[in-house]
Formats: structure tokens, C-alpha cells, sequence
């Protein structure tokens, strides 16, 4: 959303009063977590494979980082948002990239890790944790060098002032389109362009055609999809709210 939305508003081309940002139809989202990407680089000395101690081995130093990393977020399961829909935060490695040959001493590795934010956490901090649990995992770690990247930090999307009005817009079309009561409003694990919109102040919400769960839709693999029929319903509840809004402003 760096070239999209955000950069929109930051030179303002758009200066809405309410976003509704792409979301679900089965419910209504008021918060989601924030994203780091970190890419970790070890450097160290290549050697022949017949004489290993005369180099400095990259991605033996790795598996130390990587350790570090996997017992780090065992920790983070003992920590819990307040927002439905969100549970802990979460970290994967995602990306490890390493070696020249299978004779040969690895004198570089890399990874990327993800690392998801609760609404509740303080990214700058999060960061700075992270950064020091490699840190910490490669000393004594003899000829390696240690270089952090950050890749992405998506600051978590919550709801700002002003929201209510829209949310109750959407509720009342929703109850009456969908005829199943109450809309559902919670948060979700993933992170999206919403927050570029609070971040500027703008009462947003993440609505839109899409399923009751990422699972659903086989989100992120093959044959991903949304049903016509809520392509529809979200079409007429938005368009029905857009009119209620705007009837409220005379």
C-alpha cells in the first residue's frame, strides 16, 4: 500500500471522511496486526571442504540464529491480544539462502523472517527485540559478520475516532441484506492498506466481498476465490451505506 493508498493521501490526491478498505463479507474489521520483515545476513570465510577449520562457517553460525529465533517465539504464544479475532503474535523464517557448493565451506547465509504485531505491541520495540536476539545468538561466533535489513514495518490498524457512525451504517445495511442479526466486528491476524487510512486519522473500516475465513477462500494457494453470491450482498451493503451516509450530511 507504500505506492498506493499511502502515498494518495500523503500527497493529496484523496482526503476521504471514511475508508472502507477491502475485507469480508461475513463481518466487519476494526483491527489487524502489523508486519516486520527482517532480512539477516551472516558473512563469513569460504574453504575446501577437506580442511573446514580454515574457514569461517556461515550457515553453522545460522543454525545458531535460527534456534535463537525458534525458542524466541515459543515465548510469544504466552502473549494475547484483547481483540477477538487475534490471538498472539507469530513468527516464521520464510526465505534461507546459503552456500556455494557441497565441497565448499559456506562463506554467506541469509533469511527473512516474518514477525506478526498485536495491536497491542510497540513495533519500534518489537524490532529492537528481535535485533538483539540475533545479536546475542551469533557472539562468540569466531570471522562472522552480522547484518540486519529491515525489509517492511506495517504498523497494526485500530480503530480511531469517528469510526462508530460508519460501523453502525454497515451494521443496519448488513442485518438487512444478510438477514443473519448482528454483523461480527472483530480483528484479524493478517495486515492490509487499512492501516494507511488510520494512520492518517481516518475512521476506517475493512469490509468487503470475501469469505467467513481465509480457509475458506483457500487463501494464498492455488484455486483462491470469493462466491458470487457475497461479491453481491457486499456490493448492495455498501452501496446502501454510502447512501445512509451521505443523507446524514444533508
Amino acid at each position: 500500500g507504500e505506492i498506493g493508498p499511502q502515498r494518495l493521501l500523503r500527497e493529496g490526491f484523496i482526503a476521504p471522511d471514511y475508508a472502507v478498505v477491502a475485507g469480508f463479507t461475513y463481518s466487519a474489521v476494526t483491527a489487524h496486526n502489523g508486519c516486520l520483515h527482517l532480512e539477516v545476513t551472516l558473512k563469513g570465510r569460504s574453504a575446501h571442504a577437506a580442511i573446514p577449520n580454515t574457514g569461517a562457517d556461515a550457515l553453522e553460525a545460522m543454525s545458531k540464529v535460527l534456534s535463537a529465533l525458534y525458542d524466541y517465539r515459543n515465548h510469544l504464544s504466552g502473549i494475547h491480544s484483547a481483540v477477538e479475532g487475534i490471538e498472539s503474535p507469530t513468527l516464521s523464517v520464510g526465505l534461507i539462502q546459503g552456500g556455494i557448493n557441497t565441497n565448499v565451506v559456506p562463506d554467506r547465509c541469509v533469511i527473512r523472517l516474518d514477525r506478526r504485531i498485536i495491536p497491542e505491541e510497540n513495533p519500534g520495540l518489537v524490532e529492537q527485540e528481535l535485533t538483539s536476539v540475533i545479536g546475542l545468538a551469533v557472539q562468540g561466533c569466531t570471522d562472522i559478520e552480522l547484518q540486519i535489513r529491515r525489509i517492511l514495518l506495517a504498523l497494526p490498524f485500530k480503530e480511531v475516532e469517528g469510526t462508530r457512525p460508519l460501523l453502525e451504517a454497515l451494521r443496519a445495511n448488513w442485518t438487512q441484506v444478510m438477514g443473519e442479526g448482528e454483523l461480527p466486528v472483530q480483528g484479524v491476524p493478517l495486515y492490509a492498506d487499512a492501516r494507511h487510512f488510520t494512520e492518517a486519522g481516518i475512521p476506517t473500516v475493512m469490509f468487503g466481498a470475501g469469505p467467513r475465513t481465509l480457509e475458506e477462500a483457500n487463501g494464498h494457494r492455488a484455486d483462491e476465490h470469493v462466491r458470487l453470491q457475497d461479491v453481491a450482498a457486499a456490493a448492495r451493503i455498501v452501496t446502501f451505506t454510502l447512501y445512509d451516509l451521505l443523507r446524514q450530511q444533508g
